[in-house]
């Protein structure tokens, strides 16, 4: 009897426990909602506190792909809609922890102007949706070397393979913010064809990249020894433990030599 009042008791619970979570979601989809509605207005001087709910809102739809969609929907429209500069900072990242292929069009949008550019590659750089990267590839050659290393930085972030020729044909560009980028991006790649492109730069840079560009070796060394292309990284390390090199740059392949030694 006690067994049968316990279970009617627990059964009773859960019930109540579920309409009041169900209460809660839709009181937080309609703050949500209204959140979004705010975006239109929202400004630097605006309360932040405001867009609480749509923070809540992403926590509270992980694991949910259909509630994601339709945030992200409301996201999407609002970017689309035009907004302040510090609302547009706030959505484009809010996109790059809900953002998919269905947001890439609205961030392209901002891509091209130096106030927005580099907002909209952080939110790219995050989605898997190949769309992403493919609208960064066709960007590169269209910006001005003023948002050029960010967009090769995104590149890099991504580690996008088919970039790699596009990228180290700046390698050697007279814009050294641009040539440093593109060493950097190529290291973070960390494919043996990234690690050839800067192997063969490595060996005729200019004075004012050599530094650079021996770091940038040492980084992708660093990236194929650990997806476990260990006799890749060893010669890429090997090339820069000569006593012609500065004390960091031998101190650092040297340890990297070891370390791969001592993998099995």
């Amino acid at each position: 009897m006690i067994s049968k009042e316990i279970t009617r008791t627990t059964l009773a619970a859960g019930a109540a426990a579920m309409t009041a979570a169900k209460a809660v979601a839709e009181v937080d989809a309609a703050a949500a909602d209204q959140a979004l509605a705010m975006l239109k207005t929202y400004d630097w001087d605006s309360d932040r506190n405001a867009l609480n709910p749509i923070d809540q809102a992403i926590i509270a739809t992980h694991g949910d792909a259909a509630a994601r969609q339709v945030l992200e929907k409301g996201l999407v429209d609002a970017l689309a809609g035009g907004l302040s500069r510090s609302a547009q900072d706030y959505v484009c990242r809010k996109l790059r922890v809900v953002g998919t292929a269905r947001s890439v069009a609205a961030l392209t949008a901002l891509l091209p102007a130096e106030e927005t550019s580099h907002i909209a590659r952080y939110a790219l750089e995050r989605i898997a949706d190949e769309k992403a990267a493919n609208v960064l590839r066709d960007a590169l050659p269209k910006v001005s070397n003023k948002l050029k290393p960010g967009i090769i930085g995104s590149l890099g972030v991504r580690r996008d393979a088919k970039s790699i020729e596009a990228i180290a044909e700046l390698l050697g560009d007279s814009d050294v913010q641009v040539a440093r980028a593109a060493a950097h991006a190529l290291a973070l790649i960390g494919t043996p064809a990234a690690a050839g492109k800067l192997s063969a730069f490595a060996k005729k840079t200019p004075a004012g990249m050599k530094i650079p560009a021996a770091d940038a070796c040492l980084i992708c060394a660093d990236q194929l020894l650990a997806d476990g292309k260990k006799s890749e990284a060893v010669a890429m390390y090997k090339a820069f433990t000569g006593d012609d090199q500065p004390k960091h740059v031998k101190v650092a392949a040297t340890k990297g030599m070891l370390t791969a030694a001592a993998q099995k």
